[in-house]
């Protein structure tokens, strides 16, 4: 009678196999977390950007009709990138004014609630010359600024 052999083949993975994956996406996630937070916070700067720069037209609507500032429906939704708190009543952070007799306006909105931390206090500013000519500045970092957009005081 022939005797069976049974073979018994290693299965699964050795510690040090194991290790080394853990190590490797350790390194991964220490070079893409920074540069995601980066992502996040250049994109929420041009999000605000994009949602008062909207605003403008209806700032000139206001303007041309001579309609003033108190008395003006700009048609703002709230953002959750402005302000102190999510939760303020109203919009705190940004601010709209005009002068009619001048000619000139100035948006200005404040980062702040679900903004990222890079960029919360930091300011970005649409401002209208008499000229009617409209510029944006922002006092966020240089690696956050959309184009277009220069940097404020």
């Amino acid at each position: 009678m022939k005797k069976m052999q049974i073979n018994h083949a290693q299965k699964g993975f050795t510690l040090i196999e194991l290790m080394i994956v853990v190590a490797i996406i350790g390194i991964l996630a220490a070079v893409a977390i920074p540069q995601y937070q980066n992502y996040i916070a250049k994109s929420q700067v041009s999000r605000v950007m994009g949602e008062t720069g909207a605003m403008r037209t209806a700032i000139e609507s206001c303007m041309m009709n001579g309609i003033a500032e108190a008395d003006c429906e700009l048609g703002w939704s709230n953002s959750n990138l402005l302000g102190s708190t999510v939760s303020d009543p109203g919009q705190s952070g940004l601010s709209a004014t005009y002068d009619l007799a001048a000619g000139t306006s100035t948006l200005e909105a404040t980062f702040g609630g679900n903004a990222s931390s890079a960029i919360s206090g930091k300011t970005l500013t649409w401002t209208r010359t008499d000229t009617g000519a409209w510029s944006c500045g922002t006092t966020v970092e240089d690696k956050y600024k959309p184009a277009g957009c220069g940097l404020g005081s």
